[in-house]
């Protein structure tokens, strides 16, 4: 009787297991960009889990698309549920190119960020369209050992050109924390971009100076973006400086609106 009792239990839970896994919320994972941490999505991440999702927010090492992604896609490896994977600036190129081969990866979502298609690098696309006030704001490139250029946007230049619509102390706060990025990374061509096959959402400012707004919407487009959200008036880290309608538009992708 005990035996049988077992059974039927089993066999009720593999009955219903399939349809609990399409209803679960999916594990957001988000990627921070270059010249910013996690910490750049603390504002989405309160939100997130006020409606109940789970998150993690990955490391980005920022050394080149290769290895960042291939550390992003073990993580994606090891969440058993479906994923949103979601990316800021250079974490664009990252995600796309981590979402490559996982199953689970069902949304990617694309925050002030590049989404390259195979043989474009993310200096490549600044570039295609003009509005980038970048490059005159970088400091002296500090060389590595291991070859190529950390790169670091001046401090006193860092609240204007990422965050100028970010209070002012939080920015200062977040140009003396901010994590620099290889030349070799934002030099490397793309291979295998996911949004090609994976649906994606975009969000972005109109008064992004790292990003041309004209390429966001232009790589939105090309990749048959679900939805575009164009923020008036948002900076490079719109994520920072409206989390909800960052938040809004990643809840939408993990719905499939």
């Amino acid at each position: 009787m005990f035996r049988s009792l077992i059974r039927t239990a089993l066999f009720a839970a593999i009955a219903v297991s399939p349809a609990a896994f399409a209803a679960e919320k999916p594990t957001i994972v988000l990627v921070h960009g270059a010249f910013a941490d996690s910490s750049s999505w603390n504002g989405v991440i309160g939100q997130l889990h006020k409606d109940g999702y789970t998150v993690v927010a990955a490391p980005n090492e920022l050394r080149s698309v290769k290895t960042d992604a291939a550390e992003v896609a073990n993580l994606v490896g090891s969440i058993k549920t479906p994923v949103v994977l979601v990316g800021h600036s250079y974490g664009g190129s990252v995600i796309s190119e981590a979402a490559e081969g996982h199953d689970n990866v069902k949304a990617l979502v694309y925050v002030s960020a590049f989404s390259p298609e195979a043989g474009e690098t993310a200096a490549g696309l600044s570039g295609k369209f003009p509005g980038s006030t970048l490059g005159p704001t970088l400091a002296p490139p500090v060389p590595l050992s291991t070859g190529g250029n950390d790169l670091y946007i001046q401090q006193d230049k860092f609240p204007a050109q990422f965050a100028a619509d970010v209070p002012a102390k939080d920015a200062a706060l977040m140009a003396a924390g901010q994590r620099p990025i290889t030349d070799i990374a934002l030099n490397e061509a793309e291979t295998t971009p996911a949004w090609t096959h994976v649906p994606s959402w975009h969000i972005y400012g109109d008064a992004d100076k790292n990003i041309p707004p004209k390429a966001m919407a232009w790589m939105a487009d090309r990749a048959k973006s679900k939805k575009t959200v164009v923020v008036k008036g948002a900076s490079h880290v719109v994520m920072v400086s409206h989390p909800a309608e960052v938040a809004k538009l990643i809840e939408a992708a993990a719905k499939g609106e």
